[in-house]
């Protein structure tokens, strides 16, 4: 039905890439002072053909399942295409997760073989052992006390076992969704799935090459990471440098010099939000130079869609571009050209603003289900607000009958090589998720514009009804809230009732310095309950939302609470987003109390 171009598989995609940038460097790590060491295709490419090997000896073959449970390294990669050499499937799951959550994963995907970042997490492994009897072997990829993959790879070092080529319909790996409304379900995604994806999204920026590097943030045990980053970078060539942690990124971004990015909204607005707060801090001249050139930036578009230019705007923002923004460039490394956003839709404020500032963000819009690449924006199709258009050989249309009566949007159904190929042990699952002619039911609602656009105006299952009869959509609510200096997390709640509540995690950081400023003590405790702060917080929140949002959807009940959302927690899944379900089951009574209240 579909047309795969060459590679077809992964397994061709590293042996072709090793072949031809055999000594060009692939992967970055850094120690712990940020220093960083980087490994070559081809001395990448002998540790997957030693650890193939060692696999085969243990008998791992075509068919078998090999977990992982590992953040972002180098091991994480040759673990995956040494599992798809030998026809294998491969399960990643994140490092930093519930134990229950990985019981659940290996049991369900039936995991024979699985690699761990470190003694920590083998010894939690050893706990669930009787739970898991498919598990035969877990090998520890940090660490010597016990069987270790260094060993494994030593194993078969000297027994090399060739690899097997998959054809396209054969699946390459289980991942896992992360679970926002249920148990995680495992996704099938085919060697077609990938391949077609990372091409057709590579061939949206044939800019990209060899000589091009990226910095890892994302996962790659979700397929956004891997799809866009690990596999699209490979086939062109490029590099990847591994970040230490969320809080060293600043740091990172100097030592690796990225040349492109793939993130979440999440990223940038934080870096948006930190920024303005520092040229606020410094006010003077900075401050004018700065705003001087977002103003001049704006005017520049305005006369360019007039097909005009002017003199004094270009020099304003020539001046405040050399002073200001360079600077800004240069705290990324000084040689980021661009970035890919998905999993959630960016601020379009936010987005125009990097933009403006030399550093363009193109939206896209994707799921695990969808390998994941489903639409994308670019250099030379990029409509702000919009997720993009489809890539190659994806087809979306728009289901009117599952919306909310709006004639213009519908629920997003996509076709294409992309489509899963259903969930794991789940077919009536996948059967309410697949139509009959091989389309997939996103959940989502959007619209298709004249240009063919897509635009992401809300989600199924997670809109609701006001006692009015009014539908919301809490997510796109969420998003633009997220945007207040004052706000760590935020939930948007209120299905029956008669108006919306908002709970908040606020940004502590900020609050205690305006709070010490404003002659106001106290813990984060008793901030929480502050009649001030909780009011200068809803005020924010308010006037932000006031003539973006209809009346009845701008809340009118506000909770702060103390601790901040996190994976951790169960707040939020390993991409960010919010698990609504397990929010408001620990935060139910607080915000039912609210309406008793208001």
């Amino acid at each position: 039905m579909y047309t795969y171009a060459k590679p077809d598989n992964l397994v061709e995609l590293i042996e072709t890439s090793v072949e031809r940038y055999a000594q060009r460097p692939l992967f970055g790590t850094p120690d712990s002072q940020g220093n960083y060491t980087w490994v070559t295709y081809d001395g990448v490419g002998a540790r997957i053909n030693d650890l193939r090997a060692g696999l085969a000896s243990i008998g791992i073959c075509a068919g078998d399942m090999v977990g992982v449970i590992a953040s972002n390294r180098v091991e994480w990669a040759i673990a995956a295409f040494a599992t798809f050499g030998l026809g294998g499937r491969f399960i990643p799951m994140y490092e930093k997760e519930l134990p229950k959550i990985w019981l659940h994963i290996i049991r369900d995907g039936g995991i024979k073989t699985l690699f761990v970042a470190n003694i920590e997490i083998y010894k939690q492994i050893e706990i669930l052992r009787p739970e898991t009897p498919n598990l035969e072997h877990v090998f520890i990829i940090d660490g010597d006390e016990t069987e270790s993959m260094t060993d494994l790879e030593e194993k078969g070092r000297g027994n090399p076992v060739p690899s097997i080529r998959p054809r396209s319909e054969d699946i390459a790996a289980l991942i896992y969704t992360s679970g926002t409304t249920g148990s995680p379900k495992g996704v099938l995604l085919s060697h077609g799935n990938f391949t077609s994806n990372f091409i057709a999204g590579g061939a949206r920026f044939p800019e990209l090459s060899c000589e091009d590097r990226s910095l890892s943030i994302l996962p790659w045990a979700h397929s956004y990471g891997q799809t866009a980053e690990l596999y699209n970078f490979i086939n062109i060539g490029a590099s990847i440098g591994f970040m230490r942690d969320v809080t060293t990124l600043a740091e990172d971004l100097g030592r690796v010099a990225p040349t492109f990015l793939i993130a979440v909204p999440r990223v940038f607005n934080k870096i948006y939000d930190g920024l303005w707060t520092k040229i606020n801090t410094a006010g003077g001249l900075a401050k004018k130079l700065f705003v001087m050139g977002l103003t001049s930036a704006a005017q520049n578009r305005q006369l360019a869609a007039q097909g005009k230019s002017a003199f004094w705007p270009h020099l304003k923002y020539k001046l405040a571009d050399r002073v200001v923004f360079s600077k800004i460039r240069k705290r990324f490394g000084g040689r980021l050209q661009g970035t890919l956003t998905a999993s959630a839709m960016m601020n379009i404020v936010v987005a125009q603003f990097f933009t403006d500032i030399g550093l363009p963000v193109f939206d896209a819009y994707g799921l695990t289900e969808t390998s994941p690449a489903v639409t994308m924006n670019n250099r030379e199709a990029n409509k702000p607000g919009s997720v993009g258009r489809p890539i190659d050989q994806v087809r979306v249309i728009i289901d009117p009958s599952r919306s909310d009566g709006n004639p213009d949007e519908g629920e997003v159904v996509v076709y294409g090589p992309n489509v899963m190929q259903g969930y794991h042990n789940k077919p009536e699952a996948t059967r309410q998720v697949m139509t009959e002619d091989g389309g997939f039911r996103t959940g989502d609602i959007g619209r298709l514009d004249e240009d063919g656009f897509l635009f992401i105006t809300g989600r199924i299952k997670e809109q609701y009804k006001l006692e009015n009869g009014k539908y919301v959509f809490p997510a796109v609510l969420e998003e633009e809230i997220q945007l207040s200096p004052w706000v760590e997390n935020v939930l948007i709640y209120g299905e029956g009732h008669r108006h919306n509540a908002c709970l908040i995690v606020p940004d502590f950081i900020k609050l205690e310095a305006w709070a010490k400023e404003e002659g106001i003590g106290g813990s984060p405790e008793a901030l929480i309950v502050h009649p001030r702060v909780k009011a200068l917080v809803s005020q924010s929140i308010t006037d932000h939302l006031e003539h973006k949002f209809k009346g009845y959807e701008i809340p009118r009940s506000f909770i702060l609470v103390e601790k901040p959302f996190s994976v951790e927690n169960g707040m939020l899944t390993q991409t960010m987003k919010l698990k609504r379900r397990n929010v408001v089951e620990r935060y139910g009574d607080q915000l039912e109390a609210a309406y008793k209240a208001a």
